[in-house]
């Protein structure tokens, strides 16, 4: 069977978008992106690393935090060019310090709307 980081469609910027999901709720935590580095240091590790686009740096979450992304699965999907990483996470995924970045509703009017089970306990 062929290398999967071969197989991986790469955008122009050498990058795939990872959704990565919390384990055993399948709650989506974060979108981030990979590069071949990040990818090769997830597998090889069994923490999550991604490629900061903000930052333009190798990424690996939790590193300044202690809040990791124990991977369990890694998941690509039917084009090559996304991946899910299904993990157990250690504390909030989020950088504000909520469970997931996804933690606010855009309301009809355009407001947003924080939902109160996304906040971390402290």
């Amino acid at each position: 069977m062929k290398e999967v980081a071969s197989m991986l469609q790469f955008d122009k910027d050498g990058l795939v978008p990872a959704v990565v999901q919390d384990a055993s709720t399948l709650q989506v935590l974060v979108l981030a992106f990979m590069n071949e580095e990040s990818y090769r240091l997830t597998r090889e590790t069994g923490q999550a690393w991604f490629w900061s686009r903000s930052r333009q740096e190798l990424w690996h979450k939790g590193d300044t935090s202690g809040h990791v992304l124990n991977v369990r699965q890694v998941l690509i999907n039917c084009e090559e060019n996304s991946l899910l990483l299904l993990v157990d996470p250690i504390g909030p995924t989020c950088h504000t310090n909520n469970v997931s970045c996804y933690y606010r509703e855009i309301e009809a009017d355009g407001t947003l709307q924080p939902l109160p089970w996304a906040l971390a306990e402290a």
